[in-house]
């Protein structure tokens, strides 16, 4: 019998596959071989963090991308250097007289986002951002669900960054694909991606290029440090996603048994996208509501969708004739569960287990 790959193996092999092309594509253009290795693994690097909101056509697009800006960045750097090589040495990093024409820039451009946006993702927005509303009471006045609030949360914070982007720049998208391409990636929405080719646009239009590396730049801030994404394709996925869900949930302090049922609850949403919508991808992460602390789990595929969502809710329907629990077991267990489907579309669960006892 084979082993198993390990989870997350067939990712990082599909992006040391791009190496070659990343290193033809550095090579053209510098000559010191040691540059070259750590441009090339600079590359790399940055293609396997950004890999998760990538659909993988543009996994390659990405790489010849990034490796051009590093280029790019290095050339400008070395030439600031020369610039400013008579100058002497001070390890301290002054206030430059930029730094506040600088930090007022950049107040205007979130400013010109922020009025770019729809009035009403704005104020829900800044009612949750700015005056600490959570996405109970933002649902109650809002006649709608947590879970639909904080999925509409994380469309109106994509589409925040790339008008951002653009107010920074002060500049207008060249073609009417460009904004969708960059607010495709912005989101992560791979399915999105593959529909407008997004790999071949950013290969194309040197302007997206350019803004597509901060959009997909967001390392180490505080939602992917407690966060797990898992793509959903076989059986083995379920089990991973089950086990690194319950990892993230016992560091969120859960007790034993909701540890179980929130493992539960992932093992279901990810066999359901395994039996019938594969591939998909599972995202769980750790939130926080004034004093609660609980885990999100959200499931996304890019299936067929439900036709029926009430029947599907029902306790006597189950979609593959076993005896797993299915979508009306999983919102029984967790505190709070919405559901998103469109036929031919796809389909998007969310789920939410708040800790008692506060945080």
């Amino acid at each position: 019998m084979r082993a198993a790959e390990p989870a997350g193996a067939s990712d990082h092999g599909e992006v040391v596959a791009l190496s070659p092309v990343v290193r033809r594509v550095i090579a053209a253009r510098i000559r010191d071989r040691h540059v070259v290795d750590d441009l090339v693994q600079e590359t790399l690097t940055r293609v396997m963090e950004a890999r998760r909101r990538l659909e993988p056509r543009t996994l390659a697009p990405y790489a010849v991308v990034t490796a051009r800006n590093l280029v790019a960045s290095l050339a400008e750097s070395e030439s600031r250097n020369r610039r400013h090589a008579h100058r002497l040495v001070d390890p301290r990093e002054p206030e430059l007289p930029e730094s506040e024409l600088l930090r007022r820039e950049e107040s205007e451009a979130l400013s010109a986002a922020l009025e770019r946006l729809p009035a009403e993702e704005r104020d829900t927005l800044v009612a949750h951002v700015v005056q600490g509303e959570d996405t109970s009471s933002l649902a109650a006045s809002r006649r709608s669900t947590p879970g639909a609030i904080a999925t509409q949360l994380g469309r109106t914070r994509a589409k925040l960054r790339v008008e951002y982007l653009l107010a920074l720049e002060q500049s207008e998208p060249p073609t009417p694909r460009c904004r969708p391409v960059l607010l495709a990636i912005s989101a992560g929405d791979r399915r999105r991606q593959r529909d407008l080719d997004a790999g071949q646009h950013l290969l194309s239009c040197d302007w997206c290029a350019a803004l597509s590396e901060p959009l997909l730049d967001r390392r180490k801030t505080a939602e992917v440090e407690g966060e797990v994404r898992i793509p959903i394709r076989s059986d083995a996925d379920v089990i991973t996603a089950r086990k690194q869900g319950r990892e993230l949930a016992r560091q969120a302090g859960f007790s034993a048994t909701d540890l179980t049922l929130i493992a539960t609850a992932i093992s279901e949403i990810a066999r359901n996208i395994v039996m019938f919508a594969s591939p998909g991808e599972l995202v769980v992460s750790l939130v926080g509501e004034n004093d609660r602390q609980g885990v999100m789990v959200v499931a996304r595929d890019s299936g067929p969708g439900i036709p029926d969502l009430e029947r599907a809710l029902h306790d006597s329907y189950s979609g593959y004739g076993g005896m797993g629990l299915g979508l009306p077991g999983c919102r029984r267990l967790m505190d709070e569960f919405d559901i998103r489907s469109e036929v031919g579309v796809g389909t998007t669960v969310i789920m939410i287990k708040w800790r008692p006892g506060g945080r």
